[in-house]
C-alpha cells in the first residue's frame, strides 16, 4: 500500500486519491516526494485563488504576489496545524483561509514584493490574465466565481486522469475521438456517430457503447475527486450540485 506522500506526489489525477488534509500534510512535510507534492498542489489550485484575489480589486501583479504568499502561508507547518478534516469541504477551507490571509496576514503593502528574498513556490501565472478576461461580468460574487473556477479545475483534472487511463491501455485514439462528447460548454464540435464509427473501425452500436462507458468512467472519476474534498460521503451529491450551479451561473465562460 502506498503512503500518503507517494499518493499525492504523482502527476495529474493522483491528487484525487487521498483526502485533502493528507494532501496538505504531505505537501508541507519534509518526506521524500514532498517537493513534488507541493508543486502539484500549487499548480492545481492557483487559478481559483488568483481569480478570487483579482475580484477583490487587486491588480494582476499584486494578485500574483498574493497568491504566492498565500501558498507559502498555507504550506507552512504552523498554519497547517489547523487544517483538519473537521474544517469541512476543501474548497471552503481554502477560500476561508485565503480570506483570512488577505484580511489579517497581508497587512503591509511591501510584505511581499516580486524579486525579493522570499523563496516563492513555483507557479506559472502567464495565462492568468487571459483566463481572467474571459470570466463573466461582475454580476456574480467573487465567491461564486471561485466555486465555478474550482469546478472547472476539478473537471479538467478528471479529464486528465481519464486520458491517462486510456493512454495506459493504448486507447489514445478512442479518448481523442470520444472527448468531444464530454464537452459541457458546447464549444467543441461533436462528431456524428458515423464519423466516430469510421474513425474507430467499429459499428454504430459499438460507438454508442464506447461513449456510454466513456461518460460513465468520467462521471466516476469526477465523483471520486469530489469525494476527496468533503469529509462526509453524504455531502458528495450536495457538493456536485453546488459546483454545477456555479458553472451554470458562470454561463460557460470559464476555461481551464
Amino acid at each position: 500500500m502506498r503512503s500518503s506522500d507517494d499518493s499525492v506526489a504523482g502527476k495529474g489525477g493522483q491528487f484525487m486519491t487521498t483526502c485533502w488534509s493528507a494532501v496538505l500534510l504531505s505537501a508541507q512535510s519534509q518526506a521524500p516526494g514532498s517537493d513534488r507534492a507541493r508543486e502539484e498542489f500549487c499548480q492545481l489550485y492557483w487559478y481559483p485563488l488568483y481569480a478570487f484575489i483579482r475580484r477583490r480589486g487587486y491588480n494582476a501583479d499584486d494578485a500574483g504576489d498574493l497568491t504566492q504568499g498565500f501558498f507559502l502561508f498555507i504550506l507552512d507547518r504552523k498554519a497547517l496545524q489547523r487544517a483538519t478534516p473537521t474544517k469541512g469541504k476543501f474548497r471552503s477551507f481554502l477560500l476561508g483561509s485565503l480570506k483570512n490571509y488577505l484580511s489579517n496576514v497581508y497587512q503591509h503593502e511591501n510584505a511581499i514584493k516580486r524579486g525579493g528574498k522570499i523563496d516563492f513556490v513555483s507557479v506559472d501565472f502567464s495565462d492568468g490574465e487571459d483566463r481572467y478576461s474571459r470570466e463573466p461580468a461582475d454580476l456574480l460574487t467573487p465567491e461564486k466565481i471561485f466555486d465555478a473556477n474550482w469546478a472547472v479545475t476539478l473537471l479538467a483534472q478528471a479529464m486528465e486522469r481519464l486520458k491517462e487511463e486510456y493512454s495506459a491501455q493504448e486507447k489514445g485514439i478512442i479518448f481523442e475521438t470520444l472527448r468531444p462528447y464530454l464537452d459541457l460548454s458546447g464549444a467543441a464540435q461533436v462528431p456524428s456517430y458515423e464519423v466516430a464509427s469510421e474513425k474507430l473501425k467499429v459499428t454504430g452500436a459499438g460507438v454508442k457503447t464506447l461513449i456510454h462507458r466513456f461518460r460513465k468512467r468520467y462521471s466516476e472519476i469526477v465523483r471520486e475527486a469530489v469525494a476527496q474534498t468533503v469529509t462526509d460521503p453524504n455531502e458528495i451529491d450536495d457538493e456536485i450540485r453546488s459546483l454545477c450551479e456555479a458553472l451554470i451561473a458562470s454561463e460557460g465562460r470559464l476555461r481551464a
